[in-house]
């Protein structure tokens, strides 16, 4: 619970010592003090930390709104509520563009001067929740939250400090599946100048190509079929922030010049309006595929890829630093142990050996959904081999790709495939087994045409339509 503390900065003795009676009879911890050099010895030398700050205008040294002005930054989440006996209107306006609380004259009523504080305590409460809120979510994607002790992970801490430090317009994280690409996005974010702005997350491979521009753009009312309302895009959401584009890789083509204009421009235009908007964004693009190789195959723009990778951050395979498994399988456990109320907490050497013996195709994800399953088997306080049910190397080798047979199809589910390169498998599999026949493929697969087609054209899978 926060304390109730107030200071009272007046020179009159008189009014100072019936202000406090009466605030320490509301439960209000109350300084008083006279002059405008005792409130700032207060409020920086021991640190204190009020609430509310209810002061007289002008003091026999000096005008409180200077104090004020110098303070602010510093004690952001007080309220001050100023009294005056002249009703200056230049130092009211001055007063509230500095973000005071409200003003009031003297001579006033306790009753209505109480109002005043309750409501500037409210305000100050929520301040403090928020910011505490916000250190705490800051503090879970720190840098210092990237375990490990290896040179690989040593060396992405040491970039991911320097670059928080600059204000980067756009840069690409890349890495493979279920490697952390999107907490290295949030540590980006909530390490740097933009902490308190919004960080707006979207995946340009969870949406079709028309919903994924009406999400990114916004759209007017009207501007298609069941657009009842004005919706804002995620640009404008993210305006004064972030903007994490993950798997940018599987953005359409047509879309991508669109999203070129918009993060050299920083102006976009909702769908069905005529108006340009301002937005002020970086951009954080994830991929797990190689986009020089894409843009190679004319799959991906090359100017946006230069536009993008104004720095390129990789984040390593789990199997470079497999040495950092000795802090990252505690860690992960201890998680699941809080999430299960287990009490997890011995490791045989053998399920250690086959932990450091596997190479994780599926990295960070594939290790903690692992360990998981574990936790919420166990039956004691040890880690079972049993549970891990790794593959072998040889029986990971011959199950890294897809396989197919007539009676059906074989996909991994180690965290070595992305969920769209099993679609475009079981797609192409079906276009071979139908003699590249969109109907049949379709047929057998249960969906329509129309629907398989957007994929084959999706994927640039040869077929007959």
């Amino acid at each position: 619970m926060m304390t109730n503390t107030l200071l009272i900065i007046e020179d009159e003795a008189l009014l100072g010592a019936e202000l406090a009676r009466y605030f320490k009879k509301a439960d209000w911890e109350v300084n008083v003090v006279d002059s405008v050099q005792k409130a700032e010895s207060y409020l920086r030398e021991q640190n204190l930390d009020p609430l509310v700050v209810l002061s007289d205008m002008n003091l026999p040294d000096g005008n409180a709104l200077d104090l004020l002005e110098k303070l602010k930054p510093e004690i952001d989440s007080s309220e001050w509520i100023f009294l005056t006996g002249y009703g200056s209107v230049a130092d009211s306006v001055r007063a509230v563009r500095l973000g005071a609380y409200d003003f009031i004259e003297k001579p006033c009523s306790l009753d209505r001067l109480n109002l005043l504080v309750e409501g500037a305590a409210r305000s100050a409460r929520a301040q403090r929740r928020v910011k505490l809120q916000t250190e705490a979510q800051n503090s879970q994607y720190s840098i210092e939250s990237l375990l490990g002790s290896s040179p690989a992970m040593t060396s992405l801490r040491s970039m991911l400090k320097q670059v928080v430090n600059v204000p980067f317009s756009s840069l690409i994280v890349s890495g493979e599946t279920g490697t952390g690409k999107g907490m290295i996005a949030r540590i980006l974010h909530y390490s740097g100048v933009r902490a308190n702005a919004p960080l707006v997350e979207i995946n340009c491979a969870a949406l079709p190509r028309e919903l994924l521009e009406a999400e990114l753009f916004g759209y007017e009312a009207g501007a298609f079929t069941g657009a009842k309302k004005r919706h804002r895009g995620m640009f404008e959401q993210a305006h004064t922030g972030t903007l994490f584009l993950d798997e940018i890789g599987e953005m359409d083509l047509d879309l991508q010049s669109k999203l070129l204009k918009a993060v050299e421009d920083l102006r976009i235009r909702r769908l069905g309006s005529e108006t340009e908007i301002s937005v002020d964004v970086q951009i954080i693009a994830a991929t797990n595929l190689d986009l020089v190789e894409k843009v190679a195959e004319g799959q991906f723009r090359r100017d946006l890829y230069h536009r993008l990778n104004v720095i390129n951050i990789r984040v390593p395979s789990l199997r470079e630093h497999k040495q950092d498994l000795e802090q990252l399988v505690p860690q992960f456990i201890a998680a699941c142990n809080r999430k299960s109320a287990k009490n997890v907490c011995n490791i045989p050497e053998a399920t250690w050996q086959a932990i450091k013996a596997y190479d994780w195709p599926g990295n960070i994800r594939e290790l903690r959904n692992v360990l998981e399953r574990c936790v919420l088997l166990a039956t004691d306080q040890t880690l079972s081999t049993e549970w891990l049910q790794l593959q072998t190397p040889q029986a990971a080798s011959s199950h890294s790709m897809p396989r197919s047979d007539q009676e059906g199809l074989f996909i991994p589910l180690d965290g070595s495939l992305s969920l769209h390169e099993m679609e475009k498998f079981i797609i192409q599999e079906a276009l071979n087994r139908t003699d590249a026949n969109v109907t049949a493929a379709a047929r057998m697969l249960g969906t329509t045409r129309e629907t398989l087609r957007y994929r084959v054209q999706k994927y640039h899978l040869k077929c007959k339509f």
